[in-house]
């Protein structure tokens, strides 16, 4: 087969959202590829790409015996693993340890997927986080506010996207109430609401030393973009100055988590006294465009030198550009699309370089509550951060969308 003959790394990659990364490694000529997905995500596997898609009603164990007959009737087997999957990160990684592939251990998996196990990591990293506790109660809510201070943020203990993340203060403890009993058996946590701008940290870890670290800032916290603010990240230019030391950070997160190859992704909050707050990992692709942002920023094939990390090489980090990039997510409102703006003409825009618009005349928009939902996305370059910034506002108020019940 094309995609996993003999004499170049072989990849077992975890289906995902990041179809973009899925069809770099696809369309490599230095890199064999092979999926891996469950029923759920079995229909989007490309025509011709071997895929193993694991059956989760079955023993884990005995689903290994079956992929490993399988992959032997490949050109070549897969010796790397790599999932940007957030929700299947427990599932796969315990399928590559079964494997004998490249893998996270269940505490690391816990580390970067549980956002109790966090605090621990940020802890053992030295490095500062919001203060917090394990609630079951909007009452245990109000207990903690009242000690730290109002308004406070809820959220599950594992959840991705911002679903089911909230803020509250102290007239909306009912909301909250009902919200946290939707689902009982849901594991809940309440931390303090940091003020301050909201920030990405994003780093390639080879052998584990951190090759080099990115950072985006949010022109608005992602808790702000599901009440209706700017949805976007904005990588800063390499020569803007940075609110901590990138690759400093990366590496401690990366040292306390015994990480070995791959991508590194946190988040953190910058204070108006200019200390910084950690809020969460993950050790996966970043969501969205960001990861794209970075390259076009910096100037350098982004994507290939995630690649490489996963098939154990050090990426190629030569950088030919100095300007500041970011993703614009287009919003989303509830109803019937009337009217929206048509790509050429957003593409026309000052700073805009590439985007897509997803929805069209005539579709029903049901947006869910999730840091993701767009319908659409542009991406727009400038000298620095704030021209971005000030661009995006521009293409905001060009962007056209008319719905109606």
């Amino acid at each position: 087969m094309a995609h996993t003959r003999a004499g170049r790394p072989v990849l077992l990659l975890v289906t995902s959202r990041r179809r973009r990364f899925t069809r770099h490694l696809l369309e490599r000529p230095d890199i064999g590829t092979v999926l891996l997905c469950t029923g759920a995500t079995a229909g989007t596997v490309p025509d011709g790409v071997p895929c193993f898609v694991i059956d989760e009603d079955r023993p884990l164990a005995g689903e290994v015996t079956r992929y490993k007959k399988w992959a032997a009737g490949l050109g070549a087997v897969p010796t790397h693993f790599c999932n940007p999957d957030e929700t299947l990160q427990p599932l796969t990684h315990r399928f590559a340890a079964f494997a004998g592939l490249p893998h996270m251990t269940r505490d690391q998996v816990r580390l970067v997927t549980d956002k109790v196990a966090m605090k621990e990591l940020f802890a053992a990293a030295g490095l500062p986080a919001a203060r917090w506790r394990a609630v079951t109660s909007a009452q245990e809510v109000r207990a903690f506010a009242d000690r730290h201070g109002w308004p406070v943020v809820v959220k599950p203990a594992v959840s991705g996207s911002s679903v089911d993340v909230w803020r509250f203060h102290a007239h909306e403890m009912t909301s909250a109430a009902r919200i946290m009993a939707v689902r009982p058996r849901r594991r809940w946590i309440v931390e303090e609401h940091v003020a301050g701008t909201e920030h990405q940290l994003c780093a390639l870890v080879h052998r584990g030393e951190v090759q080099d670290a990115f950072v985006a800032v949010n022109p608005a916290p992602m808790l702000e973009t599901l009440e209706g603010a700017m949805n976007a990240d904005i990588t800063l230019a390499p020569s803007e100055p940075k609110p901590l030391e990138p690759r400093k950070v990366a590496q401690r997160i990366s040292d306390a988590l015994g990480y070995r190859d791959g991508y590194l992704h946190a988040e953190f909050f910058l204070r108006p006294d200019g200390s910084h707050v950690m809020g969460e990992i993950a050790a996966r692709l970043s969501g969205a465009w960001l990861p794209e942002n970075h390259g076009l920023s910096h100037g350098f094939d982004m994507l290939a030198a995630v690649a490489d990390v996963y098939v154990g090489r050090r990426p190629k980090l030569a950088y030919t550009l100095d300007r500041s990039v970011g993703d614009l997510l287009l919003p989303a409102r509830r109803g019937r699309v009337l009217d929206i703006s048509p790509i050429e003409d957003l593409l026309s825009l000052p700073g805009v370089i590439s985007g897509e618009v997803t929805a069209s005349v005539g579709d029903r928009l049901e947006p869910a509550r999730a840091s993701n939902a767009c319908t659409g996305y542009l991406h727009i370059a400038g000298r620095d951060s704030k021209e971005v910034r000030e661009r995006m506002e521009n293409a905001l108020s060009e962007y056209r969308l008319v719905t109606t019940e």
